[in-house]
C-alpha cells in the first residue's frame, strides 16, 4: 500500500464513516426501523431541547436549533449508531454557569456567548479526536464523575423550583443561597395556577413512565398542559408564564462572534464542557455497543461530537452531548443505523418550520417539570456506596467532590478541577505504596500470604511480592520494604524478589536495585530474581544486570530460586530455628509440613 493509499484510506475513516452504514439503508425493513426510530425520538427532543434550553438560560427555541443540524452531524461522522445527540442536562447546566456571571444582564450577549461556547467545545472535541487523544478523558475518573453528576443533577432540579412555584428572587453568589430565597419566597407568595401546571405535568410524566416506556410520556405532557393552557387561557386569566412567541423557520447559518475579552473564561468551561460531555457520550456508546456488538471508535466520537457542537454554533445552537434517555429510546425503538437520527433532525426541521405557532401556550412550568423528572435518574448514590466497599479513596473522593460541586454552584468547573486533583493525588499516592507481601508455602504446596494466612516462615529465605511497577514514584519504598524485612531476620542468606507483578522498571528502579544488592551482598545475603517478565529480564540484560555474577540470580520460577538457594547452602540453612530442606516451610514437598515444622522447634527448645 503506497502513502497515497494510506492518507486516502484515513481520510475516508475519518471524515466519511458514515459509508459504513448507508448502504445497509438499500435494506427496506432497516430503513423502516430508522425512520420509526428517528421520528420517536424527535417527538421526545423537541419538548426535552427546550426545556434544557431554559435550564441553560437561553429562550427554549434555542434548544430546537440545536437539536436540529447537531443531531444528524453527530450520528453521520461519529462511529456510535445509535447515539442521540442534542442539548443534555448538565451540559446546560455547566452553559448557564458559565454565562450567567458574564452576561446575566445582557440577553443579546448571552445568546452570543452560548454560541461561543459551542464553538469552543466542538473546536477542542475536535482537535483531540484528529489528534487522537480521546485518553485524555481517563483524567475524569469514575468517582469524579459520580460525585459531580449527582451534585449536578440536584442543582439542575432545585434550579427550576422558582419556574415551579411561580416566584422570582434574584440570584445569589452560591446555588444554594438562591434556593433558600426560593423556598423563602415560596411560602408568602406561591403562584398557585403555575404550580397546579407543574404538578399536572409533573404526575402526567411519571403516571405514563410507570404505565409503559412505549409511551411519549413528556410528549403527552407538554400536549396536555399546553391545551389547558390555550383553553383556559392561562397567560392572560391567571398571569402564568408560557414560552411565547417562537421564531419560524430554521436558523440562519452565521459565523459566531468571538469575544478575545472572554476567550480565557469560557475556555476553561469548554474545556470542562469537551471532557464532561463526551465522557457522557462515550459511556453510552460502550453501553448500547455491548449490545449491539458493533466496533467503537473513541477518537472518531470525538470528531463527531466536535463537528456537532461547530455546526451547532454555525446555527445559533449552544453545546450539545450524547443523551442517555433519547439514545435509550432511540434503541428500544429499532434504530439499526446512524440515518435514525438524520430522521430526528428532519423532523424537528419540520417542527420549526410549519408548528412552532403551537407552541406559543406551553406553559414554563411543564418545561420545568421536565427537567425536574429527567434529572432524577441522574441521582445515583449506590456507586459511592459500592466505591467504599471496593476502594475507600475513591468513594471519599466522589463525596468531596459532591460537596464542592454542590456548595461552590454555579462555579461547577472547581468541583470538577479538585476531583481531577484528588484522583491524581491518590493515584500517585497508591504507585508510591503498592501492596507488599512476604510468602510462604501452604500445606497445599501454594505459596500465600504468609502473615495474614499465618504460614511458618523460614529463617534463612525470604520471599516478597511488590504489586506495582517499579519507578522512581516508589523505588525508595521497595528498598525500605527489603531493609526492613532483612533487619528482622539475622539469619536471612536468601531474599527472593516475585517479580510476577512488576510489570515496569525505569532508571531509578533500577539503580535502586543495584545499590540494593551491593549492600546486602556485603551482609552475606544475595537478592535473587523470580518470575521476571521478558520486557523488565531484556532491561536488566542491557544493563548488565542479569550477566556475569548476576547471571544465576535470576530463576523461572519461585522454586527455582529456593532450590538454587538450597544447593548454595548445602541443603542446611542457618539455625535456630533449626530448619533443613525436608521441613523448610518453602519445601515444595509440604504435606504435614506445619506439624513437622512446630516439632522440630519444640525439640531445638527442649535441647
Amino acid at each position: 500500500m503506497t502513502m497515497l493509499d494510506r492518507i486516502n484510506k484515513f481520510i475516508v475513516k475519518r471524515f466519511f464513516p458514515f459509508k459504513d452504514w448507508v448502504s445497509e439503508l438499500r435494506n427496506p425493513k432497516i430503513l423502516q426501523a430508522d425512520i420509526i426510530a428517528g421520528i420517536t425520538v424527535a417527538l421526545v427532543i423537541v419538548p426535552q431541547s427546550m426545556a434544557y434550553a431554559q435550564l441553560a438560560g437561553l429562550p427554549p427555541y434555542y434548544g430546537l436549533y440545536a437539536s436540529f443540524l447537531p443531531v444528524a452531524i453527530a450520528s453521520i461522522f461519529g462511529s456510535s449508531r445509535q447515539l442521540a445527540t442534542g442539548p443534555v442536562a448538565v451540559v446546560s447546566l455547566l452553559t448557564a454557569a458559565a454565562l450567567e456571571p458574564i452576561a446575566s444582564n445582557d440577553p443579546a450577549g448571552y445568546v452570543a456567548y452560548a454560541i461561543m461556547l459551542a464553538f469552543l467545545v466542538g473546536a477542542f472535541q475536535l482537535s483531540l479526536g484528529l489528534l487522537r487523544m480521546g485518553v485524555l478523558v481517563d483524567f475524569l475518573s469514575h468517582p469524579v464523575v459520580t460525585g459531580f453528576t449527582n451534585a449536578a443533577a440536584i442543582i439542575i432540579a432545585t434550579s427550576q423550583l422558582s419556574k415551579l412555584f411561580g416566584v422570582s428572587v434574584s440570584s445569589q453568589e452560591h446555588h444554594y443561597q438562591t434556593v433558600m430565597n426560593v423556598l423563602s419566597e415560596s411560602l408568602i407568595n406561591t403562584h398557585t395556577p403555575t404550580l397546579l401546571m407543574g404538578l399536572l405535568a409533573i404526575f402526567i410524566i411519571l403516571l405514563f413512565r410507570k404505565i409503559s416506556n412505549k409511551y411519549p410520556a413528556v410528549l403527552i405532557s407538554v400536549v396536555i398542559t399546553t391545551f389547558i393552557s390555550w383553553y383556559i387561557k392561562f397567560e392572560i386569566n391567571y398571569e402564568g408564564k408560557v414560552i411565547g412567541v417562537v421564531p419560524d423557520g430554521l436558523p440562519a447559518m452565521q459565523l459566531p462572534q468571538i469575544d478575545f475579552n472572554q476567550l480565557i473564561n469560557l475556555g476553561t468551561v469548554a474545556i470542562a464542557i469537551s471532557l464532561i460531555g463526551f465522557m457522557e457520550a462515550i459511556s453510552i456508546a460502550k453501553a448500547m455497543a455491548t449490545q449491539t456488538k458493533q466496533r467503537l471508535d473513541a477518537d472518531q466520537e470525538l470528531i463527531g461530537q466536535g463537528l456537532s457542537n461547530l455546526a451547532a454554533s454555525f446555527f445559533q445552537g449552544y453545546p450539545v452531548s450524547g443523551s442517555f434517555s433519547r439514545s435509550a429510546v432511540n434503541i428500544s425503538a429499532g434504530a439499526v443505523t446512524g440515518f435514525s437520527c438524520v430522521v430526528t433532525g428532519v423532523v424537528v426541521g419540520i417542527t420549526l418550520l410549519f408548528l412552532t405557532p403551537l407552541l406559543y401556550h406551553l406553559p414554563q412550568a411543564t418545561l420545568a417539570a421536565v427537567i425536574i423528572t429527567a434529572v432524577i435518574n441522574l441521582i445515583k448514590f449506590k456507586p459511592i456506596k459500592y466505591a467504599w466497599r471496593v476502594q475507600k479513596q475513591d468513594a471519599v473522593i466522589s463525596i468531596i467532590t459532591f460537596f464542592v460541586t454542590l456548595l461552590l454552584a454555579p462555579k461547577l468547573e472547581i468541583g470538577i478541577i479538585v476531583g481531577i486533583i484528588l484522583s491524581l493525588g491518590s493515584y500517585c499516592y497508591r504507585s508510591m505504596r503498592p501492596r507488599v507481601i512476604c510468602l510462604s508455602k501452604n500445606t497445599n504446596g501454594i505459596f500465600r500470604n504468609s502473615d495474614t494466612n499465618n504460614i511458618p516462615k523460614c529463617c534463612s529465605i525470604s520471599v516478597m511480592r511488590f504489586d506495582g511497577p517499579l519507578i522512581f514514584t516508589n523505588a525508595g519504598h521497595f528498598e525500605n520494604e527489603v531493609i526492613e524485612r532483612v533487619a528482622t531476620k539475622p539469619e536471612l542468606r536468601y531474599f527472593i524478589i516475585d517479580a510476577i507483578a512488576i510489570n515496569e522498571i525505569d532508571a531509578t528502579g533500577q539503580d535502586m536495585l543495584n545499590s540494593l544488592s551491593s549492600r546486602l551482598y556485603e551482609q552475606n545475603i544475595k537478592l535473587f530474581f523470580a518470575r521476571v517478565h521478558k520486557p523488565i529480564l531484556k532491561i536488566f540484560e542491557e544493563t548488565g544486570y542479569s550477566t556475569g555474577q548476576w547471571k544465576n540470580h535470576f530463576h523461572r520460577t519461585i522454586d527455582g530460586a529456593i532450590e538454587k538457594a538450597w544447593s548454595d547452602l548445602g541443603c542446611t540453612h542457618v539455625s535456630p530455628p533449626f530448619c533443613t530442606s525436608e521441613v523448610c516451610p518453602m519445601n515444595r514437598n509440604t504435606a504435614g509440613l506445619s506439624s513437622i515444622y512446630e516439632a522440630s522447634i519444640k525439640k531445638i527448645k527442649k535441647k
